[in-house]
């Protein structure tokens, strides 16, 4: 039998491009078998129905395509798993910090004639004692830092001043220290395991979770967070004292931390779901397992043990002596204690002179045989304020948000050697040490008798209020940042981090509505369409206003005629919640663009409610 060859095309994509094929196709092969192609004809019922499922399987099969790709996922779960697959962890909530001014008053007495503060009545205030807002709202804030007033040093010095005086003699001391302090609240819950399960994963769905603080099981050992579960070495964060470090103890004042590598097989990696919810997943293997460490210590290596002479031949990495094929060990038979930070949001945002309420309960004299009436007064006396803005806190990652993170986390692969690598990482800082909301980086500018000998880069920074507004970021957060970029900086960059300028401004325009056109009605779709097209989330620091586009975006509203006229004016004046910087508008506009200054800068148009004005004017 005579095999027929047909022309089949494969252009056809959607219901009517399927429908004419087919009739088509028909007509050319069949042409004596069916010849009726009426819209009520049997046999295009059939061609329909095909042409229906054709297009239905192409919608398909080109939306799962799309949703393989991180640049044009749609579906907020797929955004999910590719930002984590590509090697970024999408962040749900934004914590703010501030920094706290802790006092205390203490009682003078004689030393050798002289009135010195008596240290026997200083008081100590342990990590993580919350201070809350006098705001409302339920706002709390954790010290990052145990305070000791009994100690002064180059790294945590104390203030002292004299509070009270009787005739010309000192009575009472005032002693002021100052700690980080961020928008977080400590949660526990625990975990019962029996029988080892491989990978096994549990959650945790409390709202604006911030992190894991910790996880100690029912023998007291503790598991440690890492980035991946096949990461051995972790890093462990010691305090510096006689009992952790002898020899290192007279240096507390310098290096109050110790940084030390350990290897762990009781470890944990976690990611946050779509919906939020905090994934902690553990290892596959058991602490019985014989072949959990293929290279048991690389001091062996060599030695001419039985074991080492059959991998003299193997290749070794220095970065990775010690590796196991079960990525770290399953719990089982025993309790899991879980604690995590949970908070932020733009609300952490609190104004200054808030924090005041500090919770006493894990405060104490560091002597015990003191006074009562004086013991009393004493602590009694301790007080807390912030004396800037708390600052940093911020909703979760956007989906634009994870999707243009992801795409720049994957080109810089976990190191800063570019400008736009350390632009990446300083919008990538973990949330619980603040969050930078724009940056904008470069190379200063020099003159030509002046020659850098390293390479220097400025990264101008903005990160938002309570309220959701710009503001320049508080020293506590510069600080975090400067460290966190340090992890991955080159040796021979230099990272100065600046304030970006905010440039505050008002917005006026007319219209001419066609007449059959409600003029509120269109005025107020005008006036919509613009506070989407200044929302501060879609700009960055240096980009220029394009008068065409408020043109062309006021053109396409249904029922305006013509754009009479767009005018922008600079608005500032921090009396009426401006930016203090007043920048010329008519100056900076050329060929109906307006540019922002040579220092980096950025435009916000603060209060859209208010600071966009239209009119409705004749033809």
């Amino acid at each position: 039998m005579t095999t027929i060859k047909r022309d089949v095309k494969y252009l056809n994509r959607d219901f009517s491009d399927f429908r004419e094929r087919l009739i088509q196709f028909s007509k050319t092969y069949f042409p004596n078998t069916y010849n009726d192609f009426s819209p009520s004809s049997p046999g295009m019922m059939i061609i329909e129905q095909s042409s229906y499922v054709g297009d239905v399987l192409g919608f398909y099969l080109d939306n799962q395509f799309q949703e393989n790709f991180i640049q044009f996922a749609q579906q907020t779960n797929n955004v999910y798993e590719l930002a984590y697959m590509l090697g970024y962890k999408p962040k749900t909530t934004g914590i703010a910090q501030s920094t706290i001014d802790v006092y205390q008053q203490l009682p003078s007495k004689d030393v050798g004639g002289v009135m010195v503060p008596d240290y026997d009545y200083a008081l100590t205030i342990n990590e993580n004692t919350t201070i809350s807002s006098n705001t409302g709202g339920d706002i709390d804030f954790l010290l990052q830092d145990k305070i000791d007033f009994s100690i002064s040093s180059s790294q945590d010095p104390t203030e002292i001043s004299v509070y009270q005086i009787s005739g010309n003699t000192p009575q009472y001391y005032l002693l002021k220290k100052s700690r980080k302090a961020i928008s977080s609240t400590i949660s526990t819950t625990s975990f019962n395991f029996t029988d080892p399960t491989q990978f096994t994963t549990i959650n945790l769905e409390d709202s604006n979770i911030v992190k894991v603080l910790d996880i100690i099981d029912s023998d007291g050992n503790v598991w440690y967070e890492v980035d991946h579960l096949g990461q051995e070495m972790v890093y462990q964060k010691t305090k510096n004292t006689n009992v952790n470090d002898p020899n290192n103890f007279e240096n507390e004042g310098e290096v109050p931390y110790l940084l030390k590598l350990k290897k762990s097989q009781r470890r944990f990696a976690t990611r946050f779901t779509s919906d939020k919810t905090l994934q902690i997943q553990f290892g596959s293997g058991t602490s019985s397992d014989n072949d959990e460490e293929i290279i048991p210590n690389p001091n062996n290596v060599g030695l001419g043990l039985t074991f080492e002479q059959s991998k003299l031949t193997s290749a070794y990495s220095p970065t990775n002596f010690l590796y196991t094929d079960t990525y770290g060990i399953a719990p089982s038979n025993t309790t899991l204690a879980v604690r995590y930070l949970t908070g932020g949001g733009v609300t952490s945002n609190v104004s200054s002179n808030t924090l005041i309420n500090l919770n006493t309960s894990n405060t104490n004299f560091n002597n015990i045989n003191l006074n009562p009436t004086t013991s009393n007064y004493i602590f009694n006396s301790l007080s807390s304020n912030n004396v800037d803005a708390a600052s940093g806190g911020r909703g979760g990652d956007s989906i634009e948000e994870i999707r243009q993170n992801t795409l720049a986390s994957v080109a810089s692969q976990q190191r800063s050697v570019t400008a736009e690598d350390y632009l990446v990482r300083s919008l990538s800082m973990p949330s619980e040490y603040g969050a930078i909301s724009k940056a904008f980086i470069e190379q200063p500018k020099l003159t030509d008798d002046q020659v850098s000998t390293i390479e220097t880069l400025n990264l101008y920074c903005l990160t938002k209020d309570v309220n959701g507004y710009l503001t320049q970021p508080s020293s506590t957060l510069k600080q975090n940042l400067r460290t966190y970029l340090s992890q991955n900086r080159i040796i021979g960059d230099n990272i100065e981090i600046r304030d970006a300028f905010i440039i505050n401004f008002t917005l006026n325009f007319e219209i001419i509505v066609l007449p059959e056109y409600n003029n509120n009605e269109v005025l107020l779709n005008c006036v919509t369409s613009l506070q989407e097209h200044f929302n501060i989330d879609k700009w960055q620091i240096n980009q220029p206003i394009f008068l065409r586009d408020l043109y062309t975006n006021l053109d396409k509203i249904e029922g305006v005629q013509t754009i009479k006229d767009i005018k922008l004016n600079n608005k500032a004046g921090t009396s009426s919640g401006y930016s203090q910087y007043s920048y010329d508008f008519d100056g900076a506009t050329q060929n109906r663009v307006l540019y922002p200054s040579l220092d980096p800068s950025i435009f916000e148009l603060k209060f859209p409610q208010t600071d966009i004005k239209g009119k409705v004017v004749p033809l």
